[in-house]
């Protein structure tokens, strides 16, 4: 199996279980936990669980945090290249509901000042990896030269446009090979780039040729994956390059489980179906999907973001065939 690289964030998380999420003004009670997250290290970590010998990119500060990033990165046997930064390591502040919703404060701290410079000492690595990752909690500079040194080297690109408030341009997401927005994501870049104005909450309920057509605007050579939760995906494919898929677009819909914490679900995707296309590029681009869907879906019945990814011989058993 070729590599993945993953570029991206390591937060420590600090998060609050509680009944109902905070609202303006209110005080409520709530049972709280730390551990590992960070869009980047969750879907590296997943990534890693999932079968793929992984390296991740980042940036740490010299403190408690970021020895927890080399430990952990360590135990889950991830080539951790890591630049020193005099900015504490990132935290994230997130509030979990009892229907496993979420919402989360970043403080991005040394996420963000990963450097291009760092992200691309090695260019020898992008040519051996199958799949170079990315999001969007760091430098958007960095997280470009990323894209632009793997499609450089034949590697294929793969793009969560995540969160939907980060800066992007229209040559950035066409780096990606692969974009995976989820619904907030997704009307978002359409709202930025397309002139298209739609509601997250609508996305899911828009007729297949017409969310193919968006998603043809957004992105017209390449794949893109909108991620809508317990309704499934939305794959729409370039006219001209399907990936071994029937048909230019589709559903698939969400694997029934019993959720409780959604928190990392979308980075279990995203990790998942990075390892899955490294293991075997020539599969139809919806056996990825499906592998990347049942890996999430396993996720949201675990707490926390990093330590719910699950392994690849659990995805296996729990949902076989």
């Amino acid at each position: 199996m070729n590599p993945v690289i993953v570029v991206g964030s390591f937060n420590v998380d600090h998060v609050w279980r509680c009944n109902e999420l905070p609202a303006t003004g209110a005080t409520i009670a709530g049972q709280y936990m730390t551990g590992p997250g960070g869009k980047g290290f969750n879907q590296a970590v997943a990534c890693a669980r999932a079968g793929a010998p992984t390296t991740f990119i980042c940036a740490l500060g010299d403190d408690p945090g970021g020895a927890l990033a080399r430990e952990l990165a360590e135990s889950d046997g991830i080539d951790l290249r890591a630049e020193a930064s005099s900015e504490p390591t990132g935290t994230a502040g997130i509030y979990v509901d009892a229907r496993g919703r979420n919402s989360i404060v970043i403080g991005a701290g040394a996420n963000g000042v990963l450097s291009a410079g760092h992200v691309t000492a090695d260019r020898a690595l992008a040519g051996e990896a199958g799949v170079l990752l990315a999001q969007l909690e760091s430098p958007v500079e960095a997280i470009e030269a990323a894209l632009q040194m793997a499609r450089e080297a034949g590697t294929t690109t793969l793009l969560n446009p995540a969160p939907a408030n980060a800066p992007t341009s229209m040559g950035l997401l066409r780096l990606a090979d692969v974009l995976t927005p989820n619904e907030t994501e997704f009307a978002a870049q359409l709202s930025r780039h397309v002139g298209e104005r739609i509601e997250p909450d609508a996305v899911a309920a828009l007729d297949g040729a017409r969310l193919h057509a968006l998603c043809r605007k957004l992105l017209p050579h390449g794949t893109v994956v909108v991620t809508m939760g317990s309704v499934g995906v939305f794959v729409s494919h370039a006219e001209e390059e399907p990936r071994g898929d029937g048909q230019p677009y589709y559903r698939i819909g969400a694997e029934s489980v019993t959720a409780s914490d959604t928190t990392g679900a979308g980075d279990a995707f995203n990790g998942a179906l990075a390892a899955s296309l490294a293991r075997a590029p020539g599969q139809p681009f919806a056996t990825h999907v499906r592998y990347a869907n049942r890996f999430a879906a396993l996720s949201t019945e675990r707490a926390g973001a990093a330590a719910s990814m699950p392994r690849h011989d659990e995805v296996l058993a729990r949902f076989p065939g």
